[in-house]
């Protein structure tokens, strides 16, 4: 397997299907990217290499930087969107 192989299979990312704003677009590929690093938290943690108390702390800080990821793009709130 070449390496632009495993990459592909490490970190696949998905075409941004919604409406086209870079701000959006951006943001969707942050959000990728947090998906795939709190799957391979969990999978370090599950498999004993990290504590779940390491795991919790990881997660949680990268959960702030997508928060504040989403704050700095002014991305509208969708649950206030009526």
């Amino acid at each position: 397997m070449s390496e632009s192989e495993k990459e592909k299979f490490l970190f696949p990312i998905e075409s941004y299907r919604g409406d086209f704003k870079m701000e959006k677009v951006i943001f969707n590929a942050n959000l990728q990217e947090f998906a795939q690093r709190v799957n391979f938290i969990c999978n370090l943690e599950t498999n004993g290499k990290i504590s779940s108390q390491q795991a919790y702390q990881e997660i949680k800080n990268l959960w702030k930087t997508l928060k504040s990821t989403r704050k700095s793009l002014e991305l509208p709130d969708e649950e206030n969107k009526a």
